[in-house]
């Protein structure tokens, strides 16, 4: 019988009465070093300058040291984002091993992690952010990545990992202004202004940036304006309150790249542009996003603490764009599609999590008990016209395109997924040498898919799914962790969007990661080094039936087999150090499906890389001088599931030189430093869509503290 949203709600209810009870009984036996470590929820820290974060938050939802976790997380701290001047989510990613780049439909972040998408595994402050856009950095304090399944905590999704920005939140007394000016017309200024009233319980900040810019990308251009205000207050001695508010406005050419010829993207220069002539009236995205949202934490005692955390969020964009829809080799000529997209979100996701800290028989357990609900309703509307225009495949003359598409709608539909689950965590420290890690979590996801088409049926069902975890770690020295883990995750049919004819008869897909390793601590902590060894197997992968195309069926299993490496720290004589290494043989072991005339069955999956690597130095050489430099490779990959076109590997090399006198840092980045061509992402499902790579190019930054 399934459970219903009410009986889960009872069950957890039930669960944390009986774990609060037993709590009462225990505490005056509790050691002293079993104490709970404080519920930061105002966030208040003033980071060091650091390439080492020792701890993260996202894979245990408990700030936990990184070596007592069995799982791969990449903590990509504030200082590392700063000395590479990252301003967008591609900039972070690109540091992190076992990522690869996706252009998200020229309007959203978009990557895939150890060989599987993770479109819709972006999250902040451990709270879902799904809708499709392009977020910005200046309200982010750090960006943690989970390699492997997290379902356990998050739900549905996370095939290969998740993305989780931390953002920036009240308690410091400091405050910065920022200005930037770069290539192709870049003009950047971002602020964050921060102050606490410790006498008063209050602190506050605010955040913001606004960017103009042109591109390296004909027709390509840049408005962006984002804003954050938070305020934390101090409710009492064991109680505080954060509200959070967030507003981003983007707005640029969609731009899906180029197309392929013979196997490869078209050789023609880094500016070329497949689309409208017009394209900066008619081939535009603007997105939209208001979020609202609160934490209310209260600490019972020294063992017991209370979370509740809600995000509102709204969500518009339109989409008008013009892209490569087949190409013909003969002729030398492209086809080129238009499409005008419209989505309206808006959704709730809500937390309830009680941490508990217990010492039964010799061993310490650190209890995180969660309920979590949410809804979120996505309208959306698509028009598309096939063969818009025909272009010259290496010399297009562009056509001055209408805005608005005259056919008939080709989706238009509400879809309303509703999200209700519990979840247990155990992290356990059974001695002085040994430490485990376990969970699960029971998830209820229903969609419906409201039609408004004629002679389309509405839509409906609803998947239930319980997802584990286990890990042990062995820690025969303070400085080292060795590892093994298992985890589990699903994704229902659609996930993110609405249900459609061909999926709604489908169970969720899964996905199971088994993963040893080693962590390993050098310089009294100030540096770190991690090993992992990996697969990822997900089953009931949908694919396209054979013998009736308008239809999806369960037939497919994909494989990740991969090893990474990574070193993060803070060396002597002013040196820092970041690096890492990734080899993922990502494949379609089964499936009935065909693309560009070939089997997927046996392909290597879309946009993953064998090998890539990133080194990133900087020395600080006394006097407010320092300098940094590195490279980033990135292997060959499949543009499309067929693998009949192939993207370049490539090198790119960066630089930057700063000097700080008093409060005015002033930093020059130089990146692409030699101005390689290379393309750096595709689609993922499509051999037409390739993105170049920006040449060489330079931002000039001024910081001044306050």
């Amino acid at each position: 019988m399934a459970i219903t949203t009410n009986r889960l709600a009872l069950l957890a209810a039930l669960a944390i009465q009986q774990a609060f009870q037993t709590t009462q009984a225990q505490v005056a036996a509790a050691e002293t070093e079993a104490m709970l470590p404080a519920v930061r929820v105002s966030g208040s820290r003033d980071l060091p300058p650091t390439y080492n974060a020792p701890t993260a938050n996202t894979a245990t939802k408990i700030e936990a040291p990184l070596r007592d976790i069995p799982q791969a997380v990449n903590v990509v701290p504030q200082q590392l984002l700063r000395d590479q001047r990252a301003t967008s989510m591609q900039d972070a990613m690109k540091m992190v091993p076992g990522i690869g780049l996706s252009h998200g439909d020229g309007q959203r972040d978009q990557v895939t992690i150890r060989g599987f998408t993770a479109i819709a595994d972006q999250f902040i402050d451990g709270l879902r952010d799904d809708a499709l856009y392009f977020r910005d950095l200046s309200n982010i304090e750090q960006v943690e990545v989970i390699k492997g399944p997290a379902s356990v905590l998050y739900g549905r999704g996370s095939s290969g990992g998740l993305i989780n920005r931390i953002s920036k939140k009240p308690g410091i007394d400091r405050s910065e202004v920022v200005t930037q000016i770069g290539s192709d017309n870049q003009r950047r200024g971002e602020f964050d202004l921060a102050r606490s009233f410790s006498d008063s319980g209050i602190a506050f900040r605010v955040t913001g940036a606004i960017e103009r810019a042109d591109s390296y990308r004909d027709q390509q251009f840049l408005n962006r304006e984002a804003i954050s205000p938070s305020l934390s207050v101090k409710l009492g001695a064991q109680t505080d309150l954060l509200l959070q508010a967030e507003y981003l406005s983007d707005r640029r050419v969609t731009d899906f790249g180029i197309p392929a010829y013979r196997g490869r993207p078209v050789d023609v220069a880094a500016s070329a542009y497949y689309g409208a002539r017009n394209a900066r009236d008619v081939d535009t995205s603007q997105a939209d996003v208001t979020a609202l949202g609160f934490t209310l934490a209260h600490r019972f005692s020294d063992t017991l603490s209370l979370r509740n955390a809600l995000r509102h969020y709204d969500y518009k964009l339109n989409r008008n764009n013009t892209l490569v829809g087949s190409v013909s080799e003969t002729a030398l000529t492209a086809s080129l599609n238009r499409s005008n997209v419209r989505r309206e979100e808006d959704g709730y996701f809500n937390q309830t999590e009680l941490q508990q800290k217990l010492a039964l028989g010799g061993t310490v357990h650190q209890m995180l008990y969660g309920v979590e609900i949410g809804k979120q309703d996505k309208d959306q509307l698509f028009r598309t016209q096939t063969n818009i225009a025909t272009v010259a495949l290496f010399n297009p003359v562009l056509p001055i395109l209408p805005l608005n598409v005259s056919a008939a709608p080709s989706t238009d539909n509400l879809g309303i997924l509703t999200t209700s689950s519990a979840y247990v965590q155990d992290l356990m420290t059974l001695s002085s040498q040994w430490k485990a890690l376990a969970g699960i979590r029971y998830d209820r996801f229903e969609q419906e898919t409201r039609e408004r088409r004629a002679g389309q049926s509405n839509l409906a069902r609803t998947d239930t799914a319980w997802s584990p975890r286990a890990g042990l770690v062995y820690q025969p020295a303070a400085n080292q962790s060795y590892y093994l883990s298992m985890s589990r995750s699903f994704q229902p049919s659609g996930e993110i969007f609405p249900l459609a004819a061909n999926n709604a008869q489908l169970a969720p897909e899964e996905t199971t990661n088994k993963e040893i390793g080693a962590k390993f601590d050098f310089l009294d902590g100030l540096a770190s080094a991690t090993a992992s060894l990996f697969r990822l197997e997900r089953t009931n992968i949908k694919a396209t039936d054979p013998s009736n195309t308008s239809r999806l069926i369960p037939i497919g299993v994909q494989r990740s087999d991969g090893f990474e490496l990574t070193f993060t720290g803070d060396l002597p004589r002013g040196w820092q150090l970041w690096a890492g290494y990734a080899y993922i043989d990502a494949k379609v072991t089964t499936s009935t499906a065909i693309d560009a005339g070939q089997s997927v069955q046996g392909k290597r999956a879309t946009l993953t890389p064998r090998h890539s690597a990133n080194l990133w130095a900087t020395k600080n050489f006394g006097g407010g001088y320092r300098a940094g430099a590195g490279f980033n490779y990135v292997g060959d990959r499949f543009a499309n599931p067929g693998n009949t076109v192939t993207l370049p590997s490539y090198t790119t090399v960066d630089a930057m030189l700063g000097y700080r006198f008093n409060k005015l840092d002033l930093q020059l980045n130089i990146n692409n430093l030699f101005d390689r061509g290379y393309i750096v992402s595709g689609h993922g499902s499509a051999a037409n869509l390739n993105l170049p790579g920006a040449p060489r190019n330079v931002q000039l930054t001024a910081r001044y503290n306050f």
